[in-house]
């Protein structure tokens, strides 16, 4: 089994800024999700945060940060950043803005810069899991740098 996983640009977008990572990957599993990564890795599926491309009324895209066991609350979301609605985008959509398969979305390094809104006790984590640009592979990072890196705006929005 292959674990050497090359540069993809969210890796890149992390080293230019000089931000401190760890890289682990893991056999990806088709509709495995954080359950199957987080499992593979020995870590809760708390600290696994999913990225989840959406689009609002307008068809603006934008990224939401979720907890890897929790569900996105598109109401509670729409409301809180001032939209009328907000609905995930399919998966071409996703990968046009993103340049990222799904099952492989990073918020780094993406081909569009999107407005990114994270639930916010995923800032209260020590450590997180967030995908690193490919499927079967992970970074952990502090929390932190999502708000400082992308300008992620807290929000309450988990089911």
């Amino acid at each position: 089994m292959n674990k050497h996983v090359s540069e993809t640009p969210a890796t890149q977008f992390l080293s230019q800024r000089k931000i401190a990572f760890d890289r682990h990957p893991y056999d990806y599993v088709e509709h495995g999700g954080t359950g199957e990564s987080a499992r593979q890795l020995g870590v809760d599926e708390h600290q696994v945060v999913k990225t989840l491309v959406m689009r609002d009324e307008q068809k603006k895209p934008l990224i939401i940060l979720m907890h890897g066991d929790r569900k996105v609350s598109t109401k509670n979301l729409a409301r809180q950043i001032g939209c009328k609605s907000v609905e995930p985008c399919d998966p071409d959509e996703a990968n046009r803005h993103t340049g990222y398969l799904i099952g492989g979305t990073s918020p780094f390094g993406t081909r569009k810069r999107l407005p990114v809104y994270v639930e916010s006790s995923i800032l209260q984590l020590p450590r997180i899991y967030i995908n690193g640009g490919r499927r079967g592979f992970l970074l952990s990072i502090e929390p932190q740098q999502l708000t400082s890196l992308l300008a992620a705006k807290p929000v309450e929005c988990a089911l």
